[in-house]
């Protein structure tokens, strides 16, 4: 497994990516980044645990109602597999230990 130095919220994190993974991950975390920047940058929360667990909720929360959607459009269309629309979808427990990991090395644990 190769690591990966990334940067989300102005802050330095050490990653571990598969190999060919890189990119998968520069994009998962810049949407991490984002939604994190976001958040503070509306000012209301400033600790960075807090932000990334609202920031986590709605990365999650955008993945459900994707996935809703997408498990409607297959159920009205009988000849789509139900594969393609989970394999669209990362998996969530992996991006959330992910999430873990970087916290534990910033001091913070959800």
């Amino acid at each position: 497994m190769k690591q990966m130095e990334v940067t989300i919220m102005g802050q330095s994190y050490l990653l571990g990516c598969p190999e060919g993974g890189e990119a998968a991950l520069q994009k998962a975390v810049a949407r991490v980044d984002k939604e994190m920047c976001a958040i503070r940058d509306a000012g209301r929360i400033k600790a960075r645990e807090r932000i990334a667990v609202l920031a986590a909720l709605n990365l999650a929360y955008s993945l459900t109602e994707s996935s809703a959607h997408a498990a409607a459009g297959d159920a009205s269309d009988a000849t789509v597999g139900n594969t393609g629309a989970q394999a669209a979808i990362p998996d969530l427990d992996g991006l959330m230990k992910k999430l873990d990991e970087a916290l534990v090395q910033d001091g913070q644990l959800l």
